[in-house]
Order: C-alpha cells, then sequence, then structure tokens
C-alpha cells in the first residue's frame, strides 16, 4: 500500500518541485496553496504526511498544529519555512511538528524526514487493520524486510507440501510464531499443532512425551499414555529446541520419521502416525554435527526446508509494523487503548539493537504500555535501557 504526502505551499513552482522529487519515490502528492484547501484535505483523511508552509495567504501555517492538537489520528507535519526562526521552530515542536526544514530545502534531508514520520503512520495502519476485531489467530508480520519476505514465502510452500522444516535464528526471533503460522496457512490447519520444548524436559522423560508408554512401563507409569506424535497424527509436531534432544533419543526420532511408526515405552505394538514436523533451533547445527553433538542424518531428514529468521537488527524497518501489532495485541489483553506513538518514543526503538530480538520488543511495549496514561506512549513510557 502507498503513501501520500500533503503539500502545502502558495508557490506553485515549489510544489510542483516537490512533487517531482517526490512520485518517483513512490509517493503520491496532492499540492494545495492554503491553509483552508490543506484542512478539508486533513478533514477527509486523504493524507499521510503533510509538508506545510509557514506563510500561506490565508494564515500562519502552524495554527493547523494548534487546530488538530486533540485530533485523534493527525498526520505528521513536517514545516517548511524560508524564514528561519528558533522560537516559531520550538513552538511548532511542541505542538506536534515532526520536523522543522529550512527554504532551500536539502532533498536527502526531506526523504529521511518523510521516512522517519512513516514510521509512525506504518505502525497507525497495523493498528487500524484489526481495531474493531476480535482475531485472535495466529498473525506473523511481514513487514519491508525482504528476507523475512522470502522466509514467508518458503514457509507457506512448505506449509502446503507438508513436508519437514528446520527454523533457525536467534533466541526471540518468532521461531514458535514461524512454525504456528505454517500451521495456519497449510492443509493441516484444522488438525492439532503439538509443540514440545526439548531443552525442558529432562532426557530421560522425552522418550516418553514424544512416543507414550503402556502401562506398568517404568515406575510410576500405572496407566497407558499416549505420547505428543501420537496426539499430532494427521496434524503439525512442532519439536522445539531439537538441539537439545540427546543423541539416542535423536536416533529413535530419526527412525520413527522415516518408518512414519513408532512403538511406545514398554509396548510392543507399532503405532503408525501421519506428522509434518517442524523443528527450530537457535544453536548452528552444522557446527554441532562436527562435534558429533547432533546426527547428521537427522539434521538432513528435518531440513527439506530450512528456514533462517533474521534478527530484528538486520530488519528495522520492520519496526514500526511489529510495534503496532504488538500494541493492537495487547489492548484487548491489557484492557487498555493505546492508539498512537510519538516520534521521539518511535525513534528510540529504531535506535536499539535489540538483543533479545521480537520477544524485547514485544516485552518493551507491554512495559510502555503499563506505564502510559495518555493513549500515547511517550519516551519516558520506555523501558529505561531504552529512554
Amino acid at each position: 500500500m502507498g503513501y501520500t504526502v500533503l503539500v502545502v505551499d502558495d508557490e506553485e513552482n515549489a510544489r510542483s518541485n516537490l512533487e517531482a522529487f517526490l512520485t518517483p519515490l513512490g509517493y503520491e502528492v496532492i499540492g494545495v496553496g492554503t491553509l483552508s484547501e490543506a484542512r478539508t484535505e486533513i478533514q477527509k483523511g486523504n493524507c499521510d504526511v503533510v509538508l506545510l508552509d509557514v506563510q500561506l495567504p490565508d494564515g500562519f501555517g502552524p495554527n493547523l498544529l494548534y487546530e488538530t492538537l486533540n485530533m485523534q489520528l493527525r498526520p505528521p507535519m513536517i514545516l517548511i519555512t524560508g524564514f528561519p526562526d528558533i522560537e516559531i521552530a520550538v513552538e511548532a515542536m511542541r505542538n506536534g511538528a515532526h520536523d522543522f526544514l529550512i527554504k532551500p530545502i536539502k532533498l536527502d534531508r526531506l526523504e529521511l524526514s518523510i521516512q522517519r514520520a512513516l514510521e509512525i503512520v506504518r505502525m497507525r495502519r497495523e493498528l487500524a487493520l484489526f481495531r474493531d476485531t476480535q482475531k485472535n489467530s495466529v498473525q506473523f508480520v511481514a513487514g519491508d524486510n525482504p528476507k523475512i519476505k522470502h522466509v514467508l514465502g518458503q514457509a507457506e510452500r512448505a506449509a502446503s507440501m507438508s513436508v519437514s522444516v528446520l527454523i533457525t535464528g536467534e533466541t526471540g526471533v518468532g521461531k514458535d510464531v514461524l512454525a504456528n503460522y505454517i500451521h495456519s496457512v497449510g492443509p493441516r490447519s484444522h488438525k492439532m499443532f503439538v509443540a514440545i520444548n526439548c531443552a525442558a524436559i529432562q532426557s530421560t522423560m522425552l522418550e516418553s512425551e514424544l512416543f507414550g508408554h503402556e502401562s506398568g512401563a517404568f515406575t510410576g507409569a500405572d496407566k497407558r499414555k499416549h505420547g505428543l506424535m501420537e496426539t499430532a497424527d494427521e496434524g503439525v509436531l512442532f519439536l522445539d529446541e531439537i538441539s537439545s534432544m540427546p543423541l539416542d533419543m535423536q536416533a529413535k526420532l530419526l527412525r520413527a520419521l522415516e518408518s512414519k511408526a513408532f512403538r511406545r515405552v514398554g509396548g510392543n505394538n507399532l503405532i503408525n502416525v501421519d506428522v509434518q514436523v517442524l523443528a527450530a533451533s537457535n544453536r548452528n547445527l552444522d557446527q554441532m554435527i562436527e562435534k558429533n553433538e547432533f546426527r547428521s542424518d537427522l539434521y538432513y531428514r528435518l531440513r527439506v526446508v530450512d528456514l533462517h529468521i533474521p534478527p530484528l537488527r538486520e530488519r528495522k524497518e520492520d519496526i514500526p509494523e511489529l510495534v503496532g501489532f504488538f500494541i493492537r495485541q495487547k489492548n484487548s489483553k491489557m484492557g487498555v487503548n493505546i492508539i498512537d506513538i510519538t516520534p521521539g518514543a518511535m525513534e528510540k526503538l529504531m535506535a536499539y539493537n535489540w538483543p533479545g530480538n521480537i520477544r524485547e520488543l514485544s516485552n518493551a511495549i507491554e512495559s510502555a504500555m503499563l506505564f502510559c496514561d495518555t493513549g500515547v506512549i511517550e519516551v519516558s513510557n520506555l523501558p529505561l535501557n531504552l529512554q
């Protein structure tokens, strides 16, 4: 979806020059010469960003800031003037101007200013997309990063063919979310999605968790238990942190995947299953294979499709959309109504490197929402390490 820039300047040549610069960048441009026309376009909701001249035939440009101060979703406004005045600039920024540029405009500076303004717009669009719905299905935010778009395209193909998928990436990048997404868009979406964190279960109990056990198979096994692989029959089995699985258990898993059958612990009967297996790891499995810590045959069996999720620091252009998604998601959960975020707060989020990735961003937004009393997240609401 494109973005529209409203250019408010009484000089026709200035409007034409800005339109000639912005149109090739992919923006739709609306040009008006008066404050009255600008009010009309803003009230209609026709613009995403406003380039506003200070001196106009029918009034003082910054008055538009005062008039729209309480507008719930006021478009970001960038003031432009040929007469630099510090007092005007300070007052304009105090009243919510996104930026203040001096003529003659440096085009690279203008482009950067618009891009920063659009960070707010993208977040608002994500919020608006589901504002009036109660949709709780799995959502994987694609954003604008080409690597993520490529990953999602491959994930959808893998889902449609029900093949095994290996998902890799740092802690917190959303490997479990992508696994849920694969389940939700594939032909098995109406069947079970069963997840197990291999690192969270004692190695002695992992076989019983996966394959189940018969009554009397070991001390404490007083009745038959169905394993997760049996529960996931015709659905999807997600093996999170597969790198933590002991080698002897890896051999048993491989045998079950290749034969599509297994025996419960203490049982003799073969149980046939049809599952799509998704596995995830935040460790380098190639290096683990070299150290004989992971079986290469299991690795190649799981890696029919290999999906690597890049860390958030490599896809910062997606932060605004992710912020909008998390606010929308948490508004319902927390019983609040956060509708916006200030440009200053967004700049802090964009400047941070996010070692904890998307999980850390999600927690930071939840913390900010907790301490926000106005409906608009400010820098002071953010966790201290971001301020």
